[in-house]
């Protein structure tokens, strides 16, 4: 039973170039990302007074470390935020952006706030290694066999993916060659300006020879994950790093990356109030479980759910942001629903673009919300796989 009373609408969407970790970003904490994101995207729409936001809702898969303490609330303060605005961080691992998006647009279709901000940070260049900054596993779960899956690497859960829904590493290679094509495309045509709040970093390194400090300070303003050079013959060269005998290499995977990004979700009223022209309605939002062994496929039953409950069909969806975590998971969705290959990551995907985590929900949703107000087409979704086996599949309506 729906209790909504009013729409919530999209009005400003921006994020970070997203930096390949230990890259272009590597020196810059989570809460400067984040920071930026969320001051950039209040200037898209200066009529807004920052003292408005009723709350600042953060995805981060990691929210430990540099990217811990309520990294929400930090990152709105540093932004220059008023102290009466306060902050949450939210984790849904790889869905964490994309949630965030989700309960602030609930808090206003409930009638329960006017403007809200969602937003997603990750840094994995300051993380020690991808199970966050130490490796803490519940014994418990190697007490039952059934269990043993929760402790599995991601790439061994598509090892199983590829296994099980026969996806041949051609097809995977392929398949990725074709996101970093796609991206480079994108942006050779820049399809990603209007989204992209480029990012002045001063990066300050140890000169161990003379034991001095070297600041270098550059823009991040260009994704850095996509490669022109990318092709099957290299891609073919590469072993399979999570089973001996396996098809999933570093090349058909996601990249480890370092991004944010953050949304500015308003009510009519504030639409109205103050004339604020909306990119996007937000139309929807769910999530599902499967069996974490084969967490890859999880959205095909978080797509059909949110379908259902927006009462649209899936031939109705114009475009398809699915996170690439693996080619192989990618592929499996695609084939099991049947998915127009043309309607999926059309600008490239996570294996090109990279996969900052907990924030890519968020950079996602800003890539779509200003690709379809540019290609001139009404609905998109963005929907990914989650780490111990879920899904999640956000749809939005553009409003041209």
């Amino acid at each position: 039973m729906s209790k909504q009373i009013q729409e919530a609408y999209i009005v400003a969407a921006t994020r970070l170039p997203v930096g390949r970790r230990k890259g272009m970003l590597g020196h810059v904490r989570p809460d400067d990302m984040l920071a930026h994101a969320i001051a950039s995207v209040l200037a898209q729409a200066p009529a807004i007074d920052p003292a408005l936001v009723e709350d600042v809702i953060v995805g981060c898969a990691m929210p430990e470390a540099e990217q811990g303490m309520n990294v929400a609330r930090i990152g709105l303060l540093l932004a220059g935020l008023p102290n009466t605005v306060p902050g949450v961080t939210i984790n849904r691992f790889c869905a964490s952006g994309v949630q965030a998006v989700a309960m602030a647009a609930d808090r206003i279709r409930l009638g329960e706030a006017e403007v809200m901000i969602a937003a997603g940070t990750e840094t994995m260049s300051l993380m020690n290694q991808i199970m966050g900054n130490k490796i803490a596993l519940n014994p418990a779960i190697f007490e039952k066999e059934e269990n043993y899956s929760i402790a599995f690497g991601m790439g061994l859960t598509a090892e199983k993916v590829a296994a099980q829904w026969k996806i041949s590493r051609e097809d995977q290679d392929a398949f990725a060659v074709a996101s970093h094509q796609k991206a480079c495309a994108a942006i050779a045509a820049g399809h990603f300006k209007a989204e992209i709040s480029p990012y002045a970093v001063t990066a300050r390194v140890p000169n161990l020879q003379t034991g001095e400090v070297q600041v270098r300070q550059y823009l991040a303003e260009t994704d850095e994950g996509p490669r022109a050079d990318s092709s099957i013959e290299r891609l073919a060269r590469l072993r399979p790093v999570f089973a001996a005998r396996g098809s999933v290499t570093a090349g058909n995977s996601s990249q480890m990356s370092d991004g944010a990004a953050a949304v500015l979700v308003v009510s009519e009223k504030s639409l109205k109030q103050f004339n604020l022209r909306p990119l996007a309605r937000f139309a929807g939002f769910a999530v599902a479980g499967v069996a974490p062994e084969i967490m890859g496929i999880g959205p095909v039953e978080a797509i059909p759910r949110v379908l259902r409950q927006a009462g649209i069909r899936q031939d109705e969806v114009d475009w398809f942001e699915l996170n690439e975590a693996f080619a192989a998971q990618a592929l499996a969705v695609v084939r099991t629903l049947d998915l127009d290959p043309a309607k999926v990551n059309p600008l490239g995907g996570a294996i090109a673009l990279g996969h900052p985590l907990g924030a890519t929900g968020a950079v996602r949703t800003a890539t779509l919300v200003h690709g379809l107000q540019r290609t001139r087409q009404r609905y998109g979704m963005v929907t990914m796989c989650i780490g111990t086996g879920m899904g999640a599949a956000g749809l939005f309506e553009a409003l041209l």
